[in-house]
Order: C-alpha cells, then structure tokens, then sequence
C-alpha cells in the first residue's frame, strides 16, 4: 500500500538500572519502545520509529556536487603534475640549507604525557562525576581525553561474568562510596576482565571483589555508547581505600 508506514529498528542493550534512562533519550531522538526483555544484568531494548524519506531533489544535488568535485580534482591533479619537478628542485635546495632543528626536551615531553586527570586538578572531570548517567557531558569529555589517564575516588556498582566465562567479568563502577545504590555520575564500565587486570594495589589486597567494595581507580578514558550510556574505561591500577 502506498500509505503504508515504513519503519527502522534498533536493538539497544543496556545496564539493569539504567533503562529508564535509556528509553527517554531514545524517545527523544524520535524512537517508540516497542519490546523490553530483562536479564540478570542486563536489559534488551527494541525500538522503532518512521524512515524518513530522502528527497529526489537532495539526491540531484548531491550528484551535482561530485561531478563538480571531480572536474576541480581533475584540474588539481594535472597543474600538480605540471610542478611537480619544480616543487622537488625547490625542496632539495631548501633541505641542503635548512638547520636541524633543536630537540625537545625530555622532560617537558614527559611531565605532559604523564598527567593524570582528577577532580582536584580538572574542573571538567570533577563536573562530570556530578553529571548524569546519559548527559552530554560524557560524550564530550570521551571525545576530547580518550586515551588520557583519570584517577578518582569510587566503587563496584555492579559485576557479572562475561559471557560463557566464570574467571572474566565486566564491572560497573559508579563515583563516590555508594556502591550499588549510586545515583549521580557516569556509569563507568570495565568490560571483559579478570580480576588480575584490575591491578589491585594497597596495604590489603583482597582475595575477592564484590559490588559495594571501595576503591581508587586509575583508568585510561575509551569510548561513551550514548546509545547504552555507558562510559568505557580500561584499568590502569585499583587501590584499595
């Protein structure tokens, strides 16, 4: 039928806990709850709103615009090949008297790679452990430091084994000191891990870890699925508080 609804999907996993969260945003962005199925851990969410037809008319222009693009490249390429051999001359005499230039110093070098970001010393990062779970906040500060190294002061919200395996868990960790009842903070998530990849540190290494146990975490900033609201991290050190 031609009036007939035409729709998208998509399957969203999520943390227990979260799924309220989740299924708002997703609102928002124009997506209807359609099924919800809960596990022990996590939950699995299906959604489905109205494809948006794309124009003809937007299709036209954007064919203009690589034809035009081709014909500007195509020029470009042949005035390049036609200074080429000047451009290579020019370079070899600028090469025979340009001056090494002098090396960076080691240890400037070094103190900027080592920084570890906290609370007490980035303001941003001491925000955004007051944020919420799904804010903007994290997506922002996931894109401009991931790679970089955080330290802070928190706790197991939440661990299960991952997958088939009963030595691998993922962790959910929450700001703070509240354990399973956080509220307020990033859901930071360690995935697929054993215990001996927490690099567990301090005057009384336990045995064990549980939801609830308190500790300071140094991690190295990965990805933030705003789809899931779930902030990756991977572990550097775990010192026990």
């Amino acid at each position: 039928m031609a009036d007939e609804i035409k729709y998208e999907y998509k399957t969203v996993r999520t943390v227990r806990g979260t799924d309220g969260l989740v299924i708002s945003k997703m609102q928002k962005d124009g997506w209807e709850l359609v099924e919800q199925a809960q596990g022990a851990l996590r939950s699995t969410l299906n959604f489905r709103r109205p494809k948006k037809p794309l124009p003809w008319q937007l299709i036209g222009m954007a064919a203009a615009v690589l034809v035009i693009l081709a014909i500007v490249i195509g020029a470009a390429s042949a005035l390049g090949d036609g200074g080429e051999k000047k451009d290579e001359s020019d370079k070899s005499t600028a090469a025979a008297s340009e001056k090494p230039s002098p090396t960076p110093t080691p240890t400037a070098a070094g103190s900027a790679a080592a920084k570890v970001i906290t609370p007490q010393n980035n303001p941003e990062f001491a925000a955004l452990l007051k944020a919420d779970t799904c804010d903007d906040a994290n997506l922002d500060f996931a894109t401009r430091h991931e790679g970089e190294t955080v330290a802070f002061n928190g706790s197991i919200v939440n661990m299960a084994p991952h997958g088939d395996y009963d030595t691998r868990y993922d962790f959910l960790l929450g700001p703070g000191d509240k354990g399973p009842n956080t509220v307020v903070g990033p859901a930071f998530k360690y995935e697929d891990v054993n215990i001996f990849d927490l690099k567990l540190t301090g005057k009384k290494i336990p045995a064990t870890v549980g939801a609830g146990d308190k500790f300071r975490f140094v991690a190295e900033v990965g990805e933030f699925n705003a789809d899931q609201c779930l902030f990756f991290l991977d572990p550097i050190s775990t010192e026990v508080r």
